[in-house]
């Protein structure tokens, strides 16, 4: 009788550790799967657009950054991998499906600032914010980001520029000059305006 509950006492200690193996195994297995996630950001995957306006009826005028350069980053979070992003857009990148306005915008926009060849920056995230730190014309400012990050790993951020908080009134100026007539409404006067709508879009892959 002493040898049948010792060995159902055996059997019970073994069916005991064997599940408490299972148990540690699946949570290893588990930490090891949570560990390998990645969310990586890549230039191929990130195109940014644009917003200007016009008239004093506020007329949109659109385009965009064909070429947006940075190095690939990852990280173990959405929030990791965009956080200290550093970027560089070219400005001979600029497109809006019309030559001859987009020759104007380089020249006599872009043109007429300090270091007009690029625009510089990187992306923060603190205190649960997104923010890009945009140089353009000699001055780098903080340009908050509206962040949106879907279950498929696709992130939109919008933003508001408005151009005088980067000393590029005059650069305004001197654009509203040379599109004076193209920017006239209905009541004759020309205008172009200081805000310039920003939306950048990327996809967060996984290798």
């Amino acid at each position: 009788m002493k040898s049948i509950k010792f060995l159902s006492l055996l059997i019970s200690i073994s069916l005991v550790l064997s599940s408490c193996k299972q148990e540690k195994k699946e949570a290893d297995t588990k930490e090891t799967t949570e560990n390998t996630i990645k969310y990586i950001v890549k230039s191929e995957a990130t195109n940014v657009k644009w917003t200007a306006y016009k008239t004093t009826d506020k007329v949109p005028v659109a385009g965009e950054f064909a070429t947006l350069n940075f190095e690939d980053k990852e990280g173990a979070t959405p929030e990791a991998a965009l956080n200290n992003l550093e970027f560089s857009i070219p400005v001979s990148s600029l497109f809006t499906m019309d030559d001859i306005r987009d020759e104007k915008l380089k020249n006599s926009f872009f043109g007429v600032m300090l270091n007009p060849e690029f625009l510089t920056g990187k992306i923060k995230y603190a205190n649960e914010a997104y923010s890009a730190e945009v140089t353009m014309n000699g001055v780098t400012k903080d340009l908050p980001l509206e962040v949106n990050i879907t279950d498929e790993r696709r992130v939109s951020m919008k933003a508001t520029m408005n151009l005088e908080d980067w000393d590029a009134l005059g650069a305004l100026e001197s654009l509203n000059k040379v599109c004076f007539d193209l920017h006239k409404g209905a009541d004759g006067v020309s205008k172009t305006w200081e805000d310039v709508a920003i939306e950048v879009s990327t996809y967060l892959r996984d290798k």
